[in-house]
């Protein structure tokens, strides 16, 4: 089940942990350039709905090229 490349693994980490630090930063400079605090009502004090999905957006599709491309 397991018998994958182990760099893929240290690759896929690495990536999903910049990604993921970079789509946060964008997000939090997009809300400050604007001047607001939630992007969204939808979940109030926590910045908004964007607030809780800026890093998963900003994984997917990076991870799904590494996945795509280099394991299956």
């Amino acid at each position: 089940m397991l018998d994958g490349d182990w760099w893929v693994g240290v690759v896929l980490g690495l990536i999903a942990v910049v990604m993921a630090t970079l789509g946060d930063l964008v997000e939090s400079v997009m809300k400050r350039d604007l001047g607001i605090k939630d992007m969204s009502q939808i979940i109030p004090g926590h910045g908004g709905l964007m607030d809780r999905l800026d890093s998963l957006l900003a994984t997917i599709a990076p991870i799904w090229l590494l996945l795509h491309y280099l394991v299956f």
